[in-house]
């Protein structure tokens, strides 16, 4: 992994075995089909998604919907589905069982609650939404529905980071003090929101600026990690001037409700994140060092920090392959709660208030 940028391990974290898990799912394509639909494809992962559910012998997507109705014709030939002009087709068809919603940001609100409401089972590409309020009711409207839900938190499916939370319940670290987390990548050098995903930095497209867009992947592993955030305090600003109405880069200092200390930086103009991960107590530590774990630990046999820890057995798949095989079945599978996805919003809203204002913001 070390020669990825971090834009290429976002598009294939979670991915790399659904090739070596294509044999086992033919198996199953004789079985019922697990019918789904499109609803929006504007995010620039969106090619992606394609690509997983071309894996997926087992998943049917019947319809793709859009409001760029040319963008829907795309993906819909690709996929081998039809494009339609009305996503009420889509809720109203019994025969959907799931929806894989990757809209601009701005219609997340409008598309979530319309399918919880058809009682449709969800993955909405992160962030949840714009804001608190918007979020709280998709999620509101989720849970009352009943419905799987899960969104794009892929940091939580790396294995050597799942390894780091079970030591934190172990205590293996000792009184936590302080954590990091950093998560970069060099979209804007690459241009890659010139065209296609400009909405990406439009904020009347519910654009929330380059650290929102990747920072919520920080901000997340840090809060599923150690808890609630307390209060925040931040510092964003643009580098390279691109994008004149998006920032690109930022810093926050989180205060958690435990006590820790806590940091996370993202950014769009950073073509390396060498240091993405650091959680550190009064016995010990793990770094995440060019993708390798580092831990050191009286309390775990050969954890001494000097060479990159073992194998470990691999993590979960990405969470949109989660998602299938929760509709398919599988029990016990670590979905993303509604509520934590609200939850990381209410707290990027307070970093983006904290900068714009210069002090720190009380998480309400």
């Amino acid at each position: 992994m070390d020669a990825l940028t971090r834009r290429e391990f976002v598009k294939g974290v979670g991915f790399a075995g659904a090739a070596a898990m294509a044999g086992r799912l033919a198996q199953a394509a004789e079985e019922k089909k697990i019918t789904l639909a499109l609803a929006g494809c504007a995010h620039i992962h969106t090619p992606m998604f394609v690509a997983a559910l071309k894996t997926r012998p087992d998943a049917q997507v019947k319809y793709v919907w859009d409001h760029d109705a040319a963008r829907a014709e795309k993906r819909a030939t690709e996929l081998g589905s039809k494009a339609v002009k009305d996503a009420a087709v889509i809720w109203g068809d019994a025969e959907v069982a799931a929806v894989l919603i990757a809209s601009d940001t701005g219609r997340h609100a409008e598309l979530v609650t319309a399918a919880a409401k058809a009682r449709k089972n969800i993955f909405v590409e992160k962030p949840l939404g714009v804001g608190a309020k918007d979020s709280a009711e998709m999620a509101e409207a989720i849970e009352k529905a009943g419905v799987l839900f899960t969104t794009g938190y892929v940091l939580r499916t790396v294995a050597q980071h799942i390894f780091i939370k079970e030591n934190l319940a172990k205590g293996n670290f000792g009184k936590i003090v302080r954590a990091h987390c950093s998560f970069c990548n060099d979209c804007v050098l690459q241009g890659s929101f010139d065209d296609e995903f400009k909405w990406t930095v439009d904020p009347k497209c519910g654009a929330l600026g380059g650290f929102a867009d990747i920072g919520t992947h920080a901000l997340d592993m840090l809060m599923w990690l150690l808890g609630d955030v307390e209060a925040v305090s931040a510092e964003l600003r643009s580098v390279t001037g691109r994008y004149p109405d998006s920032d690109e880069t930022g810093q926050a200092a989180l205060r958690f409700k435990n006590g820790v200390s806590g940091t996370i930086s993202a950014g769009w103009v950073e073509p390396a994140n060498p240091v993405g991960l650091l959680v550190s107590g009064t016995e010990g530590h793990a770094v995440m060092f060019n993708d390798r774990l580092y831990l050191r630990t009286k309390k775990v046999e050969g954890a001494d920090g000097a060479r990159p820890w073992g194998k470990l057995p691999p993590g979960p798949p990405h969470p949109l392959l989660q998602l299938l095989d929760a509709v398919g079945g599988q029990k016990d599978l670590p979905l993303v709660p509604a509520r934590e996805a609200a939850e990381r919003v209410k707290v990027m809203e307070a970093i983006y208030q904290s900068a714009r204002e210069r002090k720190w913001v009380a998480v309400g």
